[in-house]
């Protein structure tokens, strides 16, 4: 299911899991994108959403596995895939790049993250 991706790129309530820490990172990764699309070619702001990125899923899966929750394998693989894909760009981004990065945080979010809320 793809969900719509606002615009501006910003991150508003619709996106709330409900744990302050996951909101506070879900806002810092939109930010991030929304940086590395305004900046296409700036290498550090690409080199700070892989760490943003790394970082969130950590903690994400820190919790995930603090609860016994049932859906981190599936949760973890989906992340790998992830930071795989994103650790082989390189700046300038193009169009269709940008496009993706919104598209999967945004379906991310909440076709994925929404299935742990109240969970953890």
């Amino acid at each position: 299911m793809s969900f719509e991706v606002p615009s501006p790129y910003v991150w508003d309530d619709t996106f709330r899991v409900a744990y302050d820490n996951l909101d506070s990172e879900h806002q810092a990764l939109f930010k991030c994108i929304a940086k590395c699309a305004e900046n296409r070619g700036d290498a550090a702001a690409l080199a700070d959403l892989v760490k943003v990125t790394v970082d969130h899923f950590a903690d994400e899966e820190s919790m995930m596995t603090k609860t016994n929750f049932g859906g981190l394998p599936e949760h973890r693989k989906i992340h790998a895939e992830f930071v795989a894909k994103i650790k082989t760009l390189s700046a300038p981004l193009d169009d269709a790049t940008v496009a993706f990065a919104k598209q999967w945080l945004v379906n991310h979010i909440k076709g994925v993250d929404f299935k742990y809320k109240g969970n953890l």
